[in-house]
């Protein structure tokens, strides 16, 4: 059974920049190779549009031939470990593979369904955390402009999770509130993802994570810190054949908005 990123390997192998270099015709890959796909990669993203702008300085356009080995020998068979960095990784990735990121590749994989539906719906699950969770770091940097529009397939938008989502992020926006991000001043990681409930139409999935924040709000600059590592239980439901959050429990959900 195969997970988003073992799918993304076999479309970097099938990539014709890679089947037209000396990696096409190796079996098997050592440092000297992904050396090579390293250069392979930074070249094709010194084209790419999608780093034409801003993204280019959030992303980079090049990955080291270290990070790419990792990804290659890691067995991502069962649970991961992610944390932003990786997904910056993926993100460059998917960008070399000719998608606009992570998301746009994972949503491809939905919509067409490739190799007879071998990314099974637990593997969709998981990875909606991750993608959720990298949504809700771009929320933040778009402070204190609200964008809830980017939930609209991760969240249900009838779910009451959204509703209290919507809720106190308008809040922050209102008092506005802006995120710093200058020398990754803010961060965040998801240690861990486990299935708590597994059921045909419901799962339930326990995280751990540890968010970093620094807002400063509006013309006074003051600053208010997020410094948390917590446990949220999000709850997710399949209806109409597509899989989405419902509702999540989050202990300290609301405490920016406690802040005066």
């Amino acid at each position: 059974m195969k997970t988003i990123y073992n799918s993304i390997k076999d479309e970097i192998l099938k990539h014709p920049k890679i089947q037209d270099s000396v990696l096409g015709k190796v079996d098997q890959w050592k440092r000297s190779h992904y050396i090579i796909l390293s250069e392979i990669i930074k070249d094709q993203l010194a084209l790419a549009e999608e780093l034409k702008n801003d993204k280019k300085f959030e992303l980079g356009n090049t990955i080291s031939h270290i990070t790419l080995q990792r990804f290659f020998e890691s067995d991502y068979q069962d649970k991961t470990h992610n944390d932003l960095r990786f997904l910056k990784t993926l993100d460059k990735i998917c960008i070399f593979l000719g998608y606009k990121d992570l998301n746009s590749y994972i949503y491809h994989i939905k919509e067409n369904e490739v190799n007879d539906n071998e990314v099974n719906d637990e593997v969709f699950s998981t990875d909606i955390i991750y993608r959720y969770c990298a949504t809700v770091f771009d929320l933040y940097k778009s402070f204190p402009v609200l964008k809830l529009d980017s939930f609209k397939d991760l969240v249900f938008k009838n779910s009451p999770f959204l509703e209290r989502a919507s809720e106190f992020s308008r809040e922050l926006c209102e008092r506005k509130f802006e995120l710093v991000t200058k020398n990754n001043r803010s961060n965040y990681e998801v240690f861990d993802i486990n299935m708590v409930t597994d059921e045909p139409d419901k799962k339930i999935l326990e995280t751990q994570e540890f968010w970093n924040l620094l807002f400063k709000v509006g013309e006074t600059g003051k600053e208010h810190f997020v410094n948390q590592l917590n446990t949220q239980i999000y709850f997710i439901r399949k209806i109409d054949n597509v899989w989405r959050i419902w509702d999540n429990y989050n202990p300290d959900a609301g405490r920016l908005n406690n802040k005066k």
